[in-house]
């Protein structure tokens, strides 16, 4: 099969982008032909060590540059004669449903970020992938089809962007807590860091690492300094490979208010982290409904930190936790994905498939 994919570009920090070069590669493994095209960025050379072709396509979005766009964008569907074109983002699937159309190629689109208005313009898809349950469901109460709509869980493990990654453990003191992820509010970080002071006062041997950079980060840091307990936080910064620091840590956590599937959650189980996650969109699925992680409500630090006294308290729970990450952890990988990814394009290109309009 031949499949385009169209990404409005290829930079690191940003889960989108993370998921469609994971899938991409993982789908020249199964045997396909693949493309990416896109503004370009941090994983362009990743892509072409891993046989994906790279194409150029410019999506910032001012009018004369995306009249351009969608010129460069019909000749090379026109030129490379995709089976498939698959977008994962709002600019994507817009310039390509046009062309997708008078082409007559099926157009896939996967929604990753349903909090953002914008998401209903991926309905633009013939299909229309939600990276979780929660997401699915987001999608029909805005208004798609469920006969349009499939859920493909994210799964990072195996991903190309990982082979030859450093294993080895970081050095981090005490019963260590880790936390990954932007520094915004949607992450919830002032919900741990108040959580953290609760239970750094009863288990004062315990340390916590925050691993990422955001537009909140000077804010954050003033509101470590704030707890009382400064010199146990460590602001690690944004870092390219967080994955040493998971192998090290003991607790996971990841107290966001909204996150529809995040990709760090199948990292952390990697890492055979117990896992504490918050009860919001794909989260819970990702933890296996709580089998597999420690499910708490969001924006309530009380019930956060009782938690963390829980396992802190108790090196037997806290190995329980650890063992139970690593539970169906076979359901997290790339390679699912990709292949549950290809049943769906497969399902639009069969003989007498139907064509749902957008």
């Amino acid at each position: 099969m031949r499949i385009l994919h169209i990404l409005n570009h290829t930079r690191r920090l940003n889960g989108n982008v993370h998921a469609a070069v994971d899938l991409a590669c993982a789908q020249v493994k199964l045997g396909h032909n693949v493309c990416m095209a896109s503004g370009g960025g941090d994983f362009d050379r990743l892509l072409a060590r891993n046989a994906v072709e790279v194409a150029f396509l410019d999506q910032e979005r001012k009018p004369l540059a995306l009249l351009k766009s969608l010129w460069t964008l019909r000749r090379l569907i026109r030129d490379w004669k995709p089976d498939i074109v698959h977008a994962h983002m709002m600019t994507s699937a817009v310039l390509s449903a046009p062309i997708c159309r008078l082409s007559s190629t099926p157009l896939i689109t996967t929604v990753h970020n349903a909090f953002e208005k914008s998401a209903v313009l991926m309905g633009l898809g013939t299909r229309v992938i939600a990276v979780s349950e929660a997401v699915g469901k987001s999608m029909q109460q805005r208004g798609i089809s469920a006969s349009k709509l499939h859920v493909v869980l994210n799964g990072t493990i195996g991903s190309a962007r990982f082979e030859g990654r450093d294993r080895t453990p970081a050095s981090l003191r005490g019963r260590s807590i880790l936390f990954v992820g932007g520094l915004h509010p949607r992450k919830g970080l002032p919900d741990l860091l108040e959580a953290f002071r609760v239970a750094h006062e009863k288990y004062p041997e315990s340390h916590l690492y925050i691993a990422g950079g955001g537009p909140f980060e000077a804010a954050y840091l003033q509101l470590a300094t704030e707890t009382g307990c400064a010199n146990a936080i460590t602001f690690v910064g944004a870092i390219d490979e967080p994955f040493p620091y998971m192998l090290a840590a003991d607790i996971f956590v990841l107290p966001s208010h909204a996150d529809p599937a995040p990709l760090v959650l199948s990292e952390a189980r990697e890492a055979a982290c117990a896992v504490i996650g918050t009860s919001v969109d794909g989260i819970p699925q990702l933890l296996g409904f709580g089998e597999a992680g420690i499910l708490v409500p969001p924006r309530d630090p009380q019930t956060l930190a009782a938690v963390l006294c829980e396992l802190l308290a108790d090196p037997g729970k806290l190995d329980m936790w650890k063992a139970r990450s690593q539970l169906h952890i076979n359901n997290l990988t790339i390679e699912r994905v990709a292949r549950e990814t290809l049943s769906i394009y497969k399902s639009v290109r069969s003989p007498g498939a139907e064509t749902v309009s957008a």
